[in-house]
């Protein structure tokens, strides 16, 4: 008896019609004018260069990549991978075990704990920037509460100077990215099949192992989804650098920042930008290979 259901092949012969292309004519003309016309624009500006009244002119030269890979360049694109790569760690470790909580925890209690995820959200990165200051500044908030619970001089035989330091641009990445971390991982941890872990518990799995051999295979697509979100977003991020870290440390972001807006050499700014860009393709291709 034949039966009338379309086939794999019949599926995979349809293409889309001119509905379907209408329907998406506004993301593609999104895109086009927002995202393939500045990139285009971008690149071409990259290989020309900077007259004598600062504009740039459309001539072909190498000389705007040759300069970014000098060696003070190739320093700030290193120290953006770290402070990426070490802001991603700390991410992982924070926010796997609060996206596993909150997934884990009854429907009422799980709201509520989006809910102060979110939270951040909803004012402006200035003033949670601005916000850390005070926090760790000398005579901030951290001191204050570490003297009141007697452990400086106790423990620590001073106040704390953190602001306007390495592990102050640390604490700034990790706070502004952490909420990007903990939701997808979230998402993954709320859709974890229960008979599979009692399962691994029938078969005498301890909690470590069934952690390590079930859950986080079965998570992990979370955790690479929030790798991406963390670390290509971190490496070209200014804002805090400046702000808590008191531009002592370039980070990329800063250069291109500076060339744009401070200099005035766009076409070294733009190239930094393409080299930016392709950094931001090779971490999404490398994430998405280890992904599957």
């Amino acid at each position: 008896m034949a039966s009338d259901a379309p086939t794999q092949s019949e599926f995979s012969a349809r293409r889309p019609g001119w509905g379907a292309w209408l329907f998406l004519s506004p993301l593609l003309i999104w895109l086009l004018l927002f995202v393939v016309a500045p990139t285009a624009i971008l690149l071409v500006c990259s290989f020309s260069t900077r007259n004598e009244l600062g504009d740039w002119q459309a001539t072909f030269t190498l000389e705007n990549y040759r300069q970014a890979f000098t060696r003070p360049y190739l320093l700030i694109f290193l120290r953006s991978l770290a402070f990426a790569g070490l802001t991603t760690g700390l991410c992982v470790l924070v926010g796997y075990p609060v996206a596993y909580f909150i997934g884990r925890s009854s429907p009422r209690l799980r709201n509520a704990l989006l809910i102060l995820v979110m939270i951040p959200f909803l004012t402006s990165f200035l003033i949670r920037a601005y916000a850390w200051i005070i926090i760790l500044r000398e005579h901030g908030v951290l001191n204050a509460a570490l003297e009141a619970a007697r452990l400086i001089p106790n423990v620590f035989p001073h106040r704390l100077e953190l602001l306007y330091t390495r592990a102050a641009v640390l604490i700034g990445l990790v706070y502004t990215y952490l909420p990007f971390m903990i939701l997808p991982i979230y998402g993954s941890v709320e859709k974890l099949d229960e008979s599979l872990l009692e399962a691994a518990a029938d078969l005498g799995a301890g909690p470590l192992r069934t952690g390590w051999r079930v859950i986080l295979p079965l998570t992990w697509p979370g955790v690479a989804a929030g790798v991406m979100l963390v670390f290509v977003p971190s490496v070209a991020m200014f804002a805090v650098t400046g702000i808590m870290g008191g531009a002592k440390d370039w980070l990329i972001g800063d250069a291109i920042e500076q060339q744009f807006r401070s200099f005035g050499n766009l076409p070294f700014g733009a190239a930094l930008g393409i080299l930016l860009l392709g950094l931001f393709m090779l971490s999404f291709l490398l994430i998405q290979r280890n992904r599957a």
